[in-house]
């Protein structure tokens, strides 16, 4: 009995801390896509963008794992992050240059949505395999990360407000996790075979490419006004 709860306490502590390290990435996108929100709108997106999501994780548990071995999957899924990163760095570059909003509210909840799910398979089976089969340790750790992602993502908006140098740093973080999901999709790995250096050289070349596409789209568009 002792040792059962014991194991309870560490599978919830692994949890909290799964969401911790995890919802990082999912915050930035959230970020990003309200920053050119109104304040009203900006607190009514991230929740309701982080709430559905977490609905959307919870019956995406089931086929997780599966999701995961399928080809192509997760390539076009890092190839819809990179779309992501950059309409989201360029928007909000085009904002920050002339003041209008470049999407509105419900763009940047689908925004919010599409990246959270994309992005979202690996921490759900994070989460799943350590709820070993129970339902409610599931739903505590998938519904914990909802307050993460929220207070996290709220303050990450403020200081890209204050500081749009973030926004890039954002886009970028973006870039690593889309080349990361690229290189790690069955087809793409198996076919390369690539050595742990070659991983972290495709991602940082992600990085710099949502950066550097970010800002030769940005000029044009703002060259075109």
């Amino acid at each position: 009995m002792l040792e059962s709860y014991a194991q309870s306490l560490i599978d919830i502590f692994t949890i909290v801390l799964i969401d911790l390290l995890l919802a990082g990435d999912n915050a930035v996108v959230i970020a990003m896509a309200v920053k050119t929100l109104t304040p009203k709108e900006r607190k009514l997106g991230i929740a309701i963008g982080a709430g559905v999501a977490v609905v959307l994780r919870i019956g995406l548990t089931f086929v997780a794992a599966q999701l995961l071995l399928t080809p192509w999957i997760k390539l076009v899924g890092g190839a819809l992050i990179f779309w992501i990163a950059i309409k989201l760095l360029t928007d909000a570059a085009e904002d920050e240059a002339t003041g209008h909003h470049a999407h509105n509210f419900w763009s940047a909840v689908w925004f919010i949505l599409v990246a959270d799910v994309t992005m979202s398979v690996d921490n759900i089976l994070a989460v799943a395999a350590t709820s070993k089969g129970h339902f409610g340790l599931l739903l505590f750790g998938l519904g914990l990360s909802i307050p993460f992602v929220i207070f996290t993502s709220t303050f990450l908006s403020r200081i890209m407000d204050r500081y749009p140098i973030v926004v890039w740093i954002g886009a970028a973080i973006l870039g690593r996790v889309g080349a990361e999901m690229i290189i790690s999709d069955p087809v793409v790995h198996g076919a390369l075979q690539p050595s742990h250096l070659l991983e972290i050289g495709v991602q940082i070349a992600g990085a710099l490419v949502v950066v550097g596409v970010g800002k030769y789209l940005t000029r044009r568009r703002l060259a075109a006004m």
